[in-house]
């Protein structure tokens, strides 16, 4: 009995030893297989490599080039240069064609230049329509003084570069903030709805083309013009930068509005824009070009207060107060002494609406604001 419980003692301590010398054996194998599979897979990828980057070079493309663009976008100015949904920057009519022989790298790098520089679209067309040969020595105003006609574009054009970068604090200071209020009411007249397009013109910051891209939504469309490019940049940067992605720029003079076709827009809106105009009679008939049939103008100006003790304190206000906030805020106060004539200029409320039915538009009406100081003139195409 105890010879074989020594023997069976003897088997039992030989098989742990047996079972650890093989799983050492598999395990061993295991690693050198794991190796073997690591080693093909590596060896694979360094060929895949390989004939990409033979196929790059037979490309003609330089090999460190190549590795720059794929390896190098760790600078702002190395991303790639994109245009937002909506705001063009069409490249310029004299841009060089785009010729399958001339497409290398550096006329690439050319046109990408040419892009960054062109802030508006290609349609600009902010030619003055009266020259000396076509009016002659004729004259009209500008604020109180007298120019001829050719001359009057420019000097609108100095004040509101002048003034473009404090555009907006002057309004909110010259009018108490009213003016947001103005604009409020006249865009509850506009009747805009989802879909449709509309053109504000002398859109300037674009205060009322800001609210009407939210109102037309994604398949509806703003087109902000102006004849100033100074102003046109204020208002383009504030427009992207508040994510209307459904807003084009365009430099257009009002008399003309030659870059858009006719019967195009369903709704045509001037704000504070329409007595800076040389030919208002021509700019009104342009209006009515471009509106579809059925589609609605209108026009938010100053006027004529209707109650006379306010009209004698609004102009000792406009003509003090308003050229010596100028100085102080935009140190400009002849601009804002022009800005002060050129209200009282400008045609009364009945008058403004004679112009607009001469032009073509029915069913015209006129609402005062703040006692006639500013209206909202409305009118429609048939």
């Amino acid at each position: 009995m105890t010879d074989n419980t020594n023997n069976n003692t003897a088997h039992s301590d030989q098989k742990p030893a047996l079972n650890t010398t093989t799983n050492g054996h598999l395990q061993d194998k295991l690693v050198r297989d794991s190796i073997t599979h690591n080693q093909n897979i590596t060896s694979q990828v360094q060929a895949r490599r390989s004939y990409e980057t033979n196929t790059t070079l037979n490309t003609g493309i330089d090999a460190g080039v190549e590795n720059s663009k794929r390896n190098d976008f760790t600078q702002v100015q190395d991303l790639p240069t994109g245009t937002p949904q909506g705001q063009q920057t069409t490249m310029p009519n004299n841009t060089t064609s785009n010729n399958a022989n001339n497409n290398t790298v550096d006329n690439a790098s050319a046109q990408i230049q040419t892009a960054k520089q062109t802030l508006f679209n290609q349609r600009d067309d902010i030619n003055n329509p009266h020259t000396p040969d076509t009016d002659g020595n004729e004259e009209t105003h500008f604020g109180y003084k007298t120019v001829n006609k050719a001359e009057k574009q420019a000097r609108v054009a100095d004040v509101f570069t002048s003034v473009a970068k404090k555009y907006d604090i002057m309004n909110d200071l010259m009018s108490f903030g009213i003016h947001r209020l103005w604009k409020r009411y006249a865009i509850s007249l506009s009747g805009v709805r989802a879909g449709q397009h509309v053109l504000d013109i002398a859109g300037g910051t674009g205060d009322l083309a800001k609210v009407f891209s939210r109102e037309v939504g994604r398949n509806g469309h703003v087109v902000l013009s102006d004849i100033n490019a100074a102003m046109l940049e204020v208002g383009r940067e504030r427009l992207i930068n508040a994510g209307c992605n459904n807003v084009d720029f365009v430099l257009a003079n009002a008399e003309t509005l030659a870059p858009f076709d006719d019967n195009s827009f369903d709704l045509v809106t001037i704000s504070f824009g329409l007595r800076n105009v040389t030919d208002k009679d021509a700019a009104l008939k342009s209006m009515y070009r471009v509106l579809k049939p059925g589609g609605r103008l209108l026009i938010l100006e100053f006027s004529k207060p209707v109650f006379e003790p306010l009209s004698k304190a609004y102009d000792l206000y406009s003509f003090t107060a308003l050229p010596i906030m100028g100085k102080l805020i935009a140190n400009d106060s002849e601009s804002y002494q022009y800005l002060a004539e050129s209200i009282r200029m400008h045609p009364d409320q009945q008058t403004l609406k004679q112009m607009m039915q001469q032009a073509g538009f029915e069913n015209c009406d006129y609402h005062n604001l703040t006692a006639g100081i500013v209206a909202v003139h409305r009118g429609f195409k048939a």
